[in-house]
């Protein structure tokens, strides 16, 4: 099936302003036409200028032929901004539809989407390559019309005064196409794929340093210590000059011959006039200098519109790129959990592209009103485990059950008001506190708001704020802490009251006083429900009900905190590790 092109897809996005966007074509093809006829006036005001050179008060038709190539050139110029405006109206609405079907088709992916892509590289798909449409339509287009249109009027032109002189023109320009073709060919598109490859690693991998600059500066470390953005920022750099090194020759030769037309005619005129010349040939020759730099304005747009072309053909692919991205299969008759249960049956989970599972063959029950601790090695599994049983993803063999019903036969609706996750990492929007803590349950009433903050041990927080519960995150100078945005969060997931609640690090970056109060916002809040918590901190899982070490996607072992310990095993080894950096101190010099 042969596939559409690009802008037959762009057309598509623009719906009923797709006529917008073809008018304004014709009307810049139009333009150029008349952008012509100047040319013609300012012909015949030299020819009556050289004609009564001994008496110009013989030149009648000065006044009008001037004002006839006055008012070309205005109504060109008119139907251009008619052409552009156009364009521009069915541009911003393609834009628009892109990048609303795009957002629209992200939030029916699974939630462990972001994490794979990265946000930095979602944003740079879903607007900058939107962005390049817009640019492409509303300017590119019109002007490649323009473009095309007046090479037409040219060659009229250039044969009727004097073909000698209008074929010489041509050669020039036939040879810079050649050279502007094989830059703008299929090694160009290859080129243009690898330059957006490395813009969007260098892109995505700045957001992730960005957000990481406080423990750059914490710990006095420099740009280096972010390896793989320091890596980008290399490939990006030899993929720039390797490239500008490849066109350096074939663009100075390109440069050359578009701008170089009119010492080709006279050099010609030379060679021809060797035996005298008339002032019909100085007319014509006049006439052909002056019109020669339209012939390298209409080159110059040509080739931009094939560059952008290509950047748009990267765009439109890096887009669908995530819309031919499935989300995860919804069932057509969904089933109900009767508890809070969770059961894991021979789960196993391997991430895309990756070369060994993340999981492997783990079984595991979880009842109703249970704490479960997920503790182990870094990169052990424990964050994925936990991340499956909310379905951020679906495991690769096996299955989830949550009061009894596999996960994938409950509906996404029931899943995430079924399931509560706190990150270590918490979000708030640019809104006031009580909507960001209102977006659990939209149609909470403001008591209701204001008790799940009581409830999450922030009436300290609110107290201090310039307009309480209504002040804006972010905005006049109000920024919270990490341990006060995570109390927020915790006063979001109380609202949310979910029966199943899941705690990654959840007081990773809570100072001591913070941690305090998380802990005892945890409290209230695990009362009653199935609780999965991961945790770094042994001292945050000694109560729990069952802790569970995760090493290498497996469950090594399992039992409450004296009976691990006194076990003699990975979490035993933990503990001690734990205890001996708690009580360590800074020796004191006496020098």
């Amino acid at each position: 099936m042969k596939k559409e092109s690009n802008l037959k897809r762009l057309l598509d996005y623009a719906g009923g302003y797709k006529y917008l966007t073809i008018a304004s074509w014709a009307l810049s093809a139009l333009s150029a036409l008349v952008a012509l006829l100047p040319f013609v006036y300012i012909w015949k005001v030299i020819k009556e200028v050289l004609d009564g050179a001994a008496n110009l008060q013989d030149t009648k038709n000065l006044a009008h032929n001037g004002w006839m190539a006055v008012l070309f050139a205005v109504a060109a110029i008119l139907i251009y901004v008619a052409a552009l405006m156009c364009s521009h109206l069915a541009a911003f609405r393609v834009q628009a539809n892109i990048r609303i079907k795009a957002m629209h088709h992200i939030v029916t992916l699974p939630m462990g989407f972001m994490d794979s892509i990265g946000s930095g590289k979602i944003r740079k798909t879903v607007y900058e390559s939107s962005a390049a449409t817009e640019t492409y339509l509303a300017h590119q287009l019109p002007d490649k019309a323009n473009a095309l249109a007046t090479p037409v009027g040219l060659l009229i032109f250039l044969m009727v005064f004097d073909w000698r002189l209008g074929l010489l023109s041509l050669l020039p320009i036939v040879a810079a196409f050649i050279i502007m073709s094989i830059m703008t060919g299929k090694r160009m598109a290859k080129k243009m794929e690898e330059y957006n490859n490395a813009l969007g690693q260098m892109s995505g991998e700045a957001v992730e340093y960005v957000r990481g600059i406080s423990v750059v500066k914490t710990f006095g470390q420099s740009v280096f210590s972010f390896k793989r953005f320091q890596e980008s920022i290399d490939n990006y750099e030899k993929w720039v000059i390797a490239y500008t090194k490849d066109l350096r020759f074939p663009m100075m030769c390109y440069t050359t011959l578009v701008n170089g037309i009119f010492a080709v005619l006279i050099a010609a005129a030379l060679v021809i006039t060797k035996d005298g010349v008339t002032n019909e040939f100085l007319l014509n020759l006049m006439y052909y200098i002056i019109i020669t730099p339209v012939i390298t304005l209409t080159l110059t747009k040509i080739m931009y519109a094939s560059e952008n072309k290509l950047i748009v053909a990267d765009a439109m692919s890096r887009i669908e790129s995530v819309l031919e991205m499935k989300p995860l299969p919804e069932t057509q008759k969904p089933k109900h959990p009767k508890d809070n249960s969770v059961e894991l049956s021979g789960v196993s989970f391997r991430y895309k592209d990756a070369k060994k599972d993340a999981l492997k063959n783990i079984s595991l029950v979880i009842k109703s009103g249970e704490h479960v601790a997920f503790v182990g090695p870094s990169g052990g599994g424990k964050t994925t485990l936990a991340s499956i049983v909310a379905r951020f993803w679906d495991v690769s063999g096996g299955s989830v059950k949550i009061g009894g019903v596999n996960v994938k036969d409950i509906s996404k609706e029931e899943l995430m008001n079924t399931v509560s996750f706190v990150f270590q990492d918490s979000q708030l929007l640019k809104t006031s506190i009580l909507e960001n803590v209102r977006m659990a349950k939209p149609d909470a009433s403001r008591g209701e708001v204001l008790k799940a903050l009581h409830d999450a041990q922030c009436d300290d927080i609110l107290e201090k704020l310039p307009e309480g519960v209504d002040t804006v995150v972010g905005a006049k100078g109000v920024y919270l802490s990490g341990g006060e945005q995570q109390r927020i969060s915790i006063a979001r997931v109380m609202l949310k009251d979910a029966p199943v609640l899941i705690l990654d690090e959840a007081t990773a970056f809570a100072d001591p006083d913070n941690e305090v109060k998380v802990q005892t916002a945890f409290n209230v809040l695990a009362k009653g429900k199935t609780v999965l918590m991961i945790a770094h901190r042994l001292s945050t899982v000694t109560g729990a009900d069952r802790i569970i070490v995760i090493k290498d996607g497996m469950i090594e072992e399992w039992g409450t905190h004296a009976q691990l310990k006194d076990k003699g095993g990975t979490y035993a080894e933990m503990w001690r590790e734990y205890n001996k950096a708690a009580k360590w101190k800074v020796g004191v010099s006496n020098a």
